[in-house]
């Protein structure tokens, strides 16, 4: 029998689940598929289904029947039939346009299976623009050059694309994996079973055609070996755009470490170095530099400086507006998003969708847990009072204010401490957002500091003493954020974030995420002010992790050594 709150279902296309259900795990992985979790207070959690995420779930094949099919399975009351005409509308969208043609034709031909949307499409005051005749009812003419430009206007629109244009094939690079038989050379290297799922479901089959997407991977799950293996797969010269210079060096050393690729094949196009080569890594910042807002970005000519049979955007979910709109323009490449999430805080995960891909492939955090794959990583909110001085202040202050006071609060440096003694002998991240507070912590505990200031080749000798064990801890600031291979890393400490960015959790918990070679567990710690807007930043920080299936545990500061279970309030 079913209890009268294991799921509800909303007209508004908002899910309620007991979060006590005994059937809360499985509901949770069969509506995550098609929804995203929005609340996640004590006693009822919200998902909510939108265009964008029904439209992915097709993308991997999901038909309407099948959403409505689990929704009804778990569902403790009818599941309203709007809901339903909902679901069946939007995922019906999906497909309704079709762009046809070859690459290198002169046209490019948009079907639409309703013609009183294509007609109405063409009468739209942009979209109508990029349409330059009519062959049929249902077809008409799309330029090249639009191709990009069409997929984005129209899936904002509420129209998602289905792109069947060929692709060029790019420079053809011929390398192989390295054999595991090179072991004693120091490269062995194989892909683990999700990866090569990974990389098929991008390179597309019959059923399921590919070819771009997103790769959605925890951090530590090998999302670079997932790029490495679609580079391997396609034999084409790869333009790899990262976040940072240190994650330019690590994907260098990884396909050097896992490839037969020859360093002169592998260039970095970073401030210091610009060589081009058949595989070529930069940075978005390289990409977005100007030298003021009037002039043009210089290097966005790297896009077409070789013949690139493949474009890899790691971090996906961080890909600046500048770049989206010279993606547009390459649509005739073979696109691959990687990214731990798919949640952007600017809303533009219709540009993503339309511009890089659909989602292809994800694998649920809690999935790669059990098998091995990823570290067991316990999660911990740790709440702080104020000083009655700094309470006073943070009552007279503005809104924005108020998260910086609250963020900055004198009290953490106690449980950070007290945290340091608890954890002595494991290797501690201290990872924060505003710099006096880092500067301030680094000067008092004595441990050494890393942020944007700080020279890359600095950066890399802390790296190297923090892997080696001659550094046990380092306090670090929003630039190990990303890409930072400290696969020792035990405990990470946050004493400050960027207000309520999901991302941010995801990717600083990806900091701890990486299995240990003795097994151990990790702990992610989140030292919080006590009653205060950061704790309300808190709760929206923890959606996306609540919707992998980690729940926060809450102590006070003062009791730092006895966890309590976690009562959290809707904000």
């Amino acid at each position: 029998m079913k209890r009268s709150f294991d799921l509800i279902v909303q007209q508004d296309l908002t899910l309620l689940v007991y979060d006590k259900s005994p059937h809360y795990d499985n509901i949770r992985l069969s509506i995550q598929r098609f929804s995203m979790l929005v609340k996640h207070p004590v006693g009822i959690h919200t998902f909510r289904m939108s265009p964008i995420t029904l439209w992915n779930a097709a993308a991997i094949g999901m038909k309407s029947d099948e959403v409505i099919s689990a929704l009804e399975q778990y569902a403790s009351a009818p599941v309203p039939m709007k809901v339903k005409q909902d679901i069946t509308l939007w995922m019906d969208r999906y497909g309704l346009f079709t762009l046809e043609g070859e690459e290198g034709s002169d046209i490019l031909l948009l079907r639409c299976r309703d013609v009183h949307v294509l007609s109405r499409m063409m009468q739209d005051g942009e979209i109508g623009l990029l349409i330059s005749g009519k062959l049929a009812e249902d077809c008409v003419i799309v330029q090249p050059k639009n191709r990009g430009r069409i997929k984005r206007d129209l899936a904002r629109a509420g129209y998602p694309i289905i792109d069947r244009v060929g692709y060029r094939e790019g420079e053809r690079l011929s390398f192989s994996l390295a054999d595991p038989a090179d072991e004693g050379k120091g490269r062995t290297f194989s892909l683990r079973s999700y990866q090569q799922e990974a990389v098929q479901a991008f390179i597309g089959s019959e059923t399921l055609p590919g070819g771009d997407g997103v790769v959605v991977l925890p951090c530590g799950a090998g999302k670079t070996v997932v790029g490495i293996g679609a580079i391997a797969a396609l034999q084409s010269e790869t333009l790899i755009l990262t976040s940072n210079a240190t994650s330019v060096k690590q994907w260098k050393a990884e396909l050097l470490r896992k490839t037969t690729l020859r360093e002169d094949q592998i260039g970095t196009y970073t401030s210091t170095e610009k060589e081009v080569r058949p595989i070529t890594i930069s940075t978005y910042q390289m990409m977005t530099f100007r030298r003021s807002d009037e002039d043009e970005w210089i290097h966005m000519r790297l896009f077409h400086e070789r013949n690139w049979g493949l474009l890899i955007y790691d971090e996906v979910h961080l890909l600046p507006a500048p770049v989206f709109r010279t993606t547009a323009d390459l649509q005739a490449a073979r696109r691959l998003g990687l990214t731990a999430t798919l949640v952007r805080e600017d809303g533009c995960e219709k540009d993503v969708f339309s511009l890089i891909g659909p989602k292809r492939y994800e694998q649920p955090w809690k999935s790669l847990e059990k098998e091995g794959w990823i570290a067991t990583v316990h999660c911990v909110e740790v709440r702080v009072d104020m000083e009655e001085e700094t309470h006073e202040r943070y009552l007279a202050a503005s809104e924005r204010e108020k998260a910086r006071i609250a963020g900055e609060n004198e009290q953490k440096e106690l449980v950070v401490n007290r945290l340091l003694e608890r954890h002595a002998s494991a290797p501690t991240l201290i990872i924060g957002q505003y710099l006096n507070q880092l500067r301030t912590l680094s000067e008092r505990l004595r441990i050494p500091l890393m942020t944007g200031e700080t020279p890359q080749q600095e950066r890399e000798r802390l790296y190297q003493q923090f892997r080696s064990g001659e550094l046990r801890s380092l306090i670090v600031s929003k630039v190990a954020n990303f890409a930072v291979d400290l696969p020792d890393a035990t405990i990470a400490i946050q004493v400050s974030g960027s207000f309520g960015s999901r991302q941010e959790e995801a990717q600083r918990i990806g900091r701890v995420l990486r299995p240990k070679s003795d097994g151990r567990e990790a702990y992610f710690y989140s030292v919080v002010t006590d009653r205060s807007k950061e704790q309300e930043f808190a709760r929206k920080r923890q959606l996306f992790l609540a919707e992998q299936g980690y729940t926060y545990d809450v102590m006070k500061g003062e009791g730092i050594y006895e966890v309590e279970s976690v009562e959290n309030d809707d904000a």
